[in-house]
């Protein structure tokens, strides 16, 4: 009887240290996990701020119909516009990026492509795109400029402008864990090309 007891106590106590093996393991995988998102955020984050806040007023295209100029061109899932290129990235200067929300199976990835700009227009890329992040749930780009009467207006989902630079960009981005810190970016270099625009959400 006493070796029963004993036998039992000691599946028991050993049950209970697996447990306590297999709870702390999983909590130091997500907690590397959660290391690895914060990463991640942080990267891509900083990316974007430091190449979409470098926007230039240089021309990339022009309107065929139209005759416009284009400097700076965006909807919800795309958006284009020129900034010098990283030296880490390949031979700086001024370069047009291209951003691009892209279905990839199950999920949704965020691709980024570059072209060299020459007397106004945008040669074509020697490289394919690159996923910026992926595994997404979602990317939505919105765009601002000042209203009538001088103040930050509305957010709005497609860019009608496309001689003129916005005055801030917001990138929002969804994963399998949820929303990340909404990204607002300004362009400092939309003053020289600021048109009023009004209604959307705030």
């Amino acid at each position: 009887m006493e070796v029963l007891l004993a036998t039992t106590l000691l599946a028991a106590a050993l049950a209970l240290a697996f447990g306590i093996l297999r709870a702390a393991a999983a909590t130091v995988e997500r907690g590397e996990a959660l290391s690895q998102r914060n990463e991640r955020i942080r990267a891509v984050s900083t990316f974007l701020r430091q190449r979409i806040g470098g926007a230039q007023g240089i021309v990339f295209a022009l309107d065929e119909q139209s005759g416009r100029q284009q400097r700076f061109a965006g909807d919800a899932h795309s958006m284009r516009f020129v900034a010098d290129l990283p030296d880490y990235l390949g031979r700086g200067g001024p370069h047009l990026h291209e951003l691009e929300v892209r279905d990839a199976g199950a999920g949704k990835t965020l691709d980024v492509a570059f072209h060299l700009v020459q007397a106004g227009k945008a040669l074509p890329a020697t490289r394919p795109p690159e996923p910026l992040a992926d595994e997404l749930a979602g990317a939505e780009f919105a765009y601002r400029t000042l209203d009538a009467n001088g103040h930050p207006g509305a957010w709005e989902p497609d860019w009608k402008t496309p001689e003129a630079l916005p005055l801030q960009v917001r990138v929002r981005i969804r994963d399998a864990r949820g929303a990340w810190p909404d990204m607002i970016v300004a362009l400092p270099l939309a003053g020289s090309y600021l048109p009023p625009v009004t209604g959307g959400d705030r």
